[in-house]
């Protein structure tokens, strides 16, 4: 936690925090992290017990890197060793769906206090340290896209149908009702294009409240569902055949209070900076699959012709490329989106990674390929992104950028785990893939 008198008065704000919930009826506190196979896990204390949490930590085994999506463990992974998780008091809120609950997302720490450094958390906020260290800083947010069933009911409507809004609208509008008093402010919430689809944006913030962001919304939809009665899936893949989940990435590179993805001389308004950086995460997509779309039914979403981004080439508001430009109306609103990752990502990865590409692309003082203006499927010469593991594999075990920003211990236990991934699911056909993996997310 630092020094001791950091600890001493994060204790004491978590008293003041453990005593205002106490009051507002809270009982516990939900403690989460996500692994590397993209699972949110969490520990729960009582609400007394936070102060010894923010101070001391709480207990849990290293193994955890090494899960895989169907709680077996990548070669490697034991019994051996302890970690501590530390509550982050900026990121405490009560859940509005889950009544007598509150929830905050936790740095892993080593028993002395340090950051482990296999924590995902750690890795993002150290490349947005890294960003802000040359007066540079990024508003990032995640579009988050889930289907809902009821077992024996199965969904109907037009896609993006008002017939399908009416039908779920008590369910959307408790959606809605939990997000706003949990202090998030919905930008757009509305059905989707496949049956029971649903996707909601919230406004952007730093990267590593985006990350923490990204998972107060799927807890918040996956509560709201449960009392509904409904289940829910943020998986890539629903049906093998049938469009998936998305969690695209939005973000703008700024300085000085500045949009740099506005008023430059590069293409549609780029500066220099953000031009050169958008340009680095576009090198490092087929390796960034690995963080930013990881689960082994990943590949099956990256299809052609379902506005998934499966090609690596950018556009002016071009759905088809993995990075799409968006100018907006007005210049704070310009913003470029990463169309390809899903909401198997660890956010913190998938985060992280964009921003180690993007400092990558900066120090080496990439510019854009030329714009691919239309469907690239009808452009010759457009490079797809790897559309198997292995494939997104070897690209991830040849990038040097994420290598060196990720740290050893980081990068090795992800490249164990999505190889191991890949070899559990090598014989199975997209339908067992899916069946397994559908309701993991």
């Amino acid at each position: 936690m630092g020094s001791a008198q950091t600890r001493a008065g994060q204790a004491e704000r978590a008293e003041e925090a453990a005593a205002e919930l106490a009051a507002a009826g809270v009982d516990a506190v939900a403690l989460g992290w996500v692994d590397n196979a993209g699972i949110t896990r969490a520990k729960a204390v009582p609400v007394a017990q936070l102060p010894h949490a923010v101070r001391h930590g709480i207990g849990a085994s290293p193994c955890f890197d090494s899960f895989l999506v169907d709680d077996s463990m990548a070669p490697g992974g034991g019994p051996v060793g302890d970690l501590r998780l530390v509550p982050d008091l900026d990121g405490l809120v009560p859940l509005a769906a889950q009544p007598g609950w509150a929830w905050a997302p936790v740095d892993r720490r080593t028993q002395d206090g340090a950051p482990h450094p296999g924590c995902q958390r750690w890795f993002a906020r150290r490349t947005e340290q890294a960003l802000a260290a040359r007066g540079l800083a990024v508003r990032a947010g995640f579009e988050i896209e889930w289907v809902v069933d009821r077992p024996g009911e199965p969904e109907g409507g037009a896609a993006y149908g008002m017939d399908r809004l009416i039908d779920r609208s008590d369910y959307l509008r408790d959606v809605l009702r939990a997000l706003t008093e949990q202090h998030l402010a919905v930008l757009q919430i509305h059905p989707e294009y496949t049956p029971g689809q649903f996707e909601v944006s919230v406004a952007a913030d730093s990267p590593v409240r985006a990350a923490d962001t990204s998972l107060l919304v799927r807890q918040t939809v996956r509560a709201v569902s449960a009392r509904h009665g409904l289940r829910v899936s943020f998986a890539p893949v629903v049906a093998p055949d049938g469009v998936g989940n998305g969690c695209h990435l939005h973000l703008s590179l700024w300085q000085d209070g500045h949009n740099l993805h506005a008023g430059g001389p590069g293409p549609h308004g780029l500066t220099g900076q953000a031009e050169a950086f958008l340009a680095g995460v576009l090198e490092e997509l087929p390796a960034l699959l690995v963080l930013g779309a990881p689960a082994p039914s990943s590949p099956l979403r990256l299809v052609p012709g379902r506005w998934a981004g499966p090609y690596r080439c950018w556009g002016l508001e071009n759905r088809e490329a993995a990075l799409r430009l968006i100018t907006g109306s007005a210049p704070e609103q310009a913003n470029a989106e990463v169309k390809c990752f899903d909401a198997a990502a660890n956010p913190y990865l998938a985060v992280g990674g964009v921003l180690a590409a993007g400092l990558a692309g900066i120090d080496a003082g990439l510019r854009l390929p030329p714009e691919v203006p239309d469907d690239p499927a009808r452009s010759h010469g457009v490079e797809r992104l790897p559309h198997s593991q292995t494939a997104a594999l070897a690209a991830f075990r040849a990038c040097a950028p994420l290598r060196a920003a990720m740290g050893e211990e980081l990068y090795r236990a992800v490249l164990d785990v999505r190889g191991a991934e890949a070899a559990l699911f090598r014989e199975r056909s997209p339908e067992e893939t899916v069946a397994a993996t559908r309701w993991r997310y």
